[in-house]
């Protein structure tokens, strides 16, 4: 797949500048699927809606796409595959809300769409905050709110962390970033609203109109190399194991 990796949507001209870019043609050309699962735990119905609708401050379904359609990750079992992944194969995009990334990461399993991925080579997935952090190897224990969630686990799509709505306090703070990293003790970013991670064929890109842009955090108990940037971001399948994972953006701006 092709990522995009925002903290809080599009929400510049060169956020969107690198979507078009990775879908290869213009947003009014393609079409996109919304994924609004991950609002269900902490935003409720009324976020869902706002989401699906565009009625947030968060850019996602308000682009101007030639078509959008809902995928509801928590009906896929019932419906049957033979249904839905040709809807998936069909779509240029998906767009990911935000929420609790460890409920995501479940449904995200249970419906089989975690399977899939590795297939969906010329898809691009636009994460919102935990949308974003589903994808990565883990969220921290800080963003782990979902009561069944058994570990701060996601799917390790990507082989680095992401501590999303840099800047916002109280609690989303350059020294409440590094605590985090010291607790993932791997490759992380730190970004702020203005900016994403775009990532192609394993090569990462930080796309960025922030004050505070993103800052690469490589963390581990007494190790001083903050400021190294991960190495590569190495685009796998997702990991086998049933463990539901789940984040939530702390700041409450993850869901709309």
């Amino acid at each position: 797949m092709k990522l995009l990796l925002t903290s809080a949507g599009v929400t510049n001209p060169s956020i969107r500048d690198a979507l078009v870019d990775l879908l290869g043609k213009p947003i009014a050309d393609s079409s996109a699927l919304c994924i609004p699962t991950a609002a269900h735990p902490m935003g409720g119905p009324a976020s869902a809606w706002r989401f699906i609708t565009g009625q947030t401050p968060l850019p996602m379904c308000s682009l101007g796409w030639k078509s959008l359609g809902v995928l509801e990750l928590t009906a896929l079992p019932s419906i049957g595959e033979e249904r839905w992944v040709p809807w998936v194969r069909e779509a240029d995009v998906m767009l990911v809300a935000g929420g609790d990334a460890t409920y995501l990461c479940h449904w995200m399993r249970q419906s089989g769409l975690a399977d899939l991925l590795p297939s969906l080579r010329d898809t691009v997935w636009v994460g919102l905050s935990a949308g974003s952090m589903v994808l990565t190897p883990r969220i921290g224990a800080d963003f782990v709110e979902w009561q069944s969630a058994p570990d701060d686990h996601t799917l390790g799509v990507v082989d680095f962390s992401i501590f999303p709505h840099l800047g916002l306090e109280p609690d989303n703070t350059m020294a409440g970033a590094e605590q985090w990293a010291a607790e993932i003790a791997g490759p992380a970013y730190a970004i702020d609203d203005q900016t994403a991670i775009k990532v192609t064929d394993g090569t990462v890109e930080v796309v960025s109109e922030g004050a505070l842009e993103a800052i690469p955090l490589l963390a581990a108990a007494n190790d001083d190399r903050r400021g190294e940037a991960p190495a590569h971001a190495a685009v796998r399948s997702p990991c086998a194991p049933d463990a539901e994972k789940h984040v939530t953006p702390r700041g409450g701006s993850g869901f709309g």
